[in-house]
C-alpha cells in the first residue's frame, strides 16, 4: 500500500470533485453524451471519482483496475453491439482509463484508448477539465461514427446507458 496515495484520498473531501465538475459542465458533457450517441450505435459513459473506497486502498486498486470494475458494475459491457465505452476519471490519482467493449476495441486497440487517455490528462493537469473531456467525446465519438454508425440492428435502441456523467 502507497501511504502518500491512501493519506491523499483519506485527507481531500468527499466534495472535491464537485469544485472540479460544475453544474454547467456537467450539462454540458451529459449533452455531448446525448449528442455522440445520436450519431452512432455505441453507448458511453463518464465517471469522476475523488476519494476511492477504502477496501480499494487498503489493496491497491489501481485506477486500470477500478475503470475495469465500474465498467462491469454500471453495466457498460452489457450493450447489444458490445460498443459500450466508460471514461473513468481518477481525479486524486490524476488518472484517466478507458475501458472498452470488445466490439469497438477491436476495431481501434489499445494504443488509440491510451492515446485520447494521455490528451485528458494534459488537459486536466493544465486545469482545462472542460474541453479536456468534451474534446476526447469528441475523438471517441468519430471512432463509433466510423465503426457503428447509426442504422443496422441497433437503429431502434439508441440509448442503453444515462447520459448524465457520474459523480463518485
Amino acid at each position: 500500500m502507497d501511504l502518500k496515495r491512501l493519506l491523499r484520498h483519506l485527507v481531500l473531501p468527499h466534495w472535491w470533485v464537485r469544485r472540479v465538475f460544475s453544474p454547467a459542465l456537467l450539462r454540458q458533457i451529459e449533452q455531448a453524451v446525448a449528442m455522440s450517441e445520436a450519431v452512432h450505435r455505441g453507448e458511453l459513459r463518464v465517471v469522476a471519482e475523488g476519494n476511492l473506497p477504502l477496501p480499494a486502498l487498503w489493496r491497491a486498486q489501481s485506477p486500470r483496475a477500478r475503470a475495469i470494475e465500474l465498467f462491469s458494475y454500471l453495466r457498460v459491457w452489457d450493450t447489444a453491439e458490445n460498443s459500450g465505452v466508460l471514461i473513468y476519471l481518477q481525479l486524486i490519482d490524476r488518472r484517466v482509463e478507458i475501458v472498452a467493449d470488445r466490439g469497438i476495441d477491436a476495431r481501434v486497440g489499445r494504443e488509440f484508448w491510451d492515446g485520447v487517455c494521455r490528451q485528458m490528462e494534459m488537459a486536466f493537469r493544465s486545469g482545462d477539465f472542460e474541453s479536456g473531456t468534451l474534446v476526447a467525446l469528441a475523438t471517441i465519438t468519430e471512432a463509433l461514427r466510423l465503426h457503428f454508425p447509426v442504422g443496422g440492428e441497433n437503429a431502434n435502441e439508441l440509448n442503453e446507458l444515462a447520459d448524465a456523467p457520474l459523480l463518485l
